[in-house]
């Protein structure tokens, strides 16, 4: 078995889920086991500037460059250490389908968890290949393990090897990036790289430069409980309020209508009585007028309601998240450019596509690190459907080698 996949099939038995409602930097002490295991394995290998933030739980560090190389920009390649909240990532049972037949998958015959090629058509461009599945009770963990697992497998090769050609190589493992708080203590400046990827995306060949513009607010509705039999005229539901704020929102710009570059509002989580009642939403768009846009029309339905039922009623707490990458990136296309020529000398077909989300590279790049994202072979991530491609981790480490090499060029 190759090595990105033994640390691979190491990495995801490691729970790292991080949490939500969490105070703490990380927002939970298990994702410390694997940042542990990094760094003794980054020792193990030769890794030089090892940096392991014991607080915060960040993981620096730094392959030197080859003989003649030491003038190149320094490259640095992230990949975070949590997995997803939305499902468990505890006594993850990986295993891989060798030569897989293009046939649904049966995850778990006792409980009827079956992958399904007509949910998820993008098992058949596997056929062939082998495929690391789970046991249909947790999620997998290859976002990000399967970008660890070979930016690791790369380093190693790299220190072993000192005939391939490189500058200085910059890794680092991040938590919480599932919650949005991954670059939240990432220290740009001991990293010190001058252009940075991100290990963080899906199929191999993806290359992502766009991120949606991100905000979260949370609507508060204050009501008036009476009792039912004597309300008329006097009560003011609040769960029925916040059904009419959502109400108010363009139907058309939910999530399960939306697609490629189209924002959306998202009611993500509710709670209440007639009394208050309160919703979290997320507001999303890649184009940042339209993005402004819909924060301002958010506020307006909560202003109509306020004039309808009375001064405070609604209250609405907005906070922007993170920027679209794009306009940092369009400076330094030449990382985009890099990546394509590389991606093509190792047989991969580059697929520029938008992020319907967020990654640490997002954040990152307002903070000066120009940090574009790639594919990591992995699908279906948050859920227990996940998988990953053995030869696609393989052949993104071969990449990733790829890639360095044109930094010193």
């Amino acid at each position: 078995m190759s090595k990105v996949i033994d640390y691979f099939l190491q990495y995801v038995q490691i729970d790292t889920r991080s949490e939500d409602e969490s105070s703490t930097t990380p927002s939970t002490l298990k994702q410390h086991n694997l940042a542990q295991l990094l760094v003794s394995q980054l020792e193990e290998m030769g890794a030089k500037e090892i940096t392991y933030d014991k607080e915060h739980c960040y993981v620096y560090a730094t392959i030197p460059a080859s003989e003649g190389c030491e003038n190149a920009p320094v490259l640095g390649y992230i990949a975070h250490m949590d997995t997803s909240p939305a499902v468990s990532g505890e006594n993850v049972k990986p295993r891989i389908i060798t030569d897989y037949d293009g046939s649904d998958i049966v995850l778990n015959a006792e409980k009827n968890v079956i992958s399904k090629v007509a949910d998820f058509p993008s098992l058949l461009r596997y056929v062939g290949q082998d495929l690391i599945v789970t046991d249909g009770t947790t999620l997998l963990g290859a976002d990000d393990k399967a970008g660890i697992a070979e930016i690791m497998a790369m380093a190693s090769e790299m220190l072993a090897n000192p005939n391939l050609r490189h500058g200085k190589i910059r890794v680092g493992f991040t938590p919480d990036e599932e919650i949005g708080a991954g670059a939240d203590y990432f220290d740009v400046k001991l990293f010190g790289a001058d252009y940075a990827y991100t290990v963080d995306g899906g199929a191999v060949g993806e290359l992502e430069y766009e991120n949606f513009n991100a905000a979260g607010a949370k609507v508060k509705i204050q009501g008036k409980s009476v009792h039912p039999g004597d309300a008329k005229n006097k009560m003011l539901n609040a769960i029925l309020v916040l059904q009419e704020f959502q109400a108010l929102l363009p139907k058309e710009q939910n999530p399960m209508y939306t697609e490629n570059y189209e924002g959306f509002f998202h009611l993500d989580s509710v709670s209440g009585t007639v009394e208050e009642a309160e919703g979290d939403y997320i507001i999303r768009d890649h184009d940042r007028q339209k993005f402004e846009s819909k924060k301002e029309l958010f506020q307006k339905v909560g202003d109509f309601l306020n004039a309808k039922y009375g001064a405070g009623t609604v209250t609405i707490q907005m906070k922007d998240s993170y920027f679209n990458m794009r306009e940092i990136i369009e400076e330094n296309m030449h990382m985009i450019d890099r990546a394509k020529e590389a991606m093509k000398e190792c047989g991969i077909t580059p697929v520029i596509v938008p992020i319907r989300g967020g990654t640490d590279g997002a954040r990152l790049s307002f903070m000066g690190l120009p940090c574009p994202n790639l594919g990591t072979g992995g699908h279906n991530f948050h859920g227990k459907y996940e998988y990953a491609c053995v030869q696609s981790m393989e052949k993104n480490v071969e990449f990733l080698l790829k890639l360095a090499e044109k930094y010193h060029e």
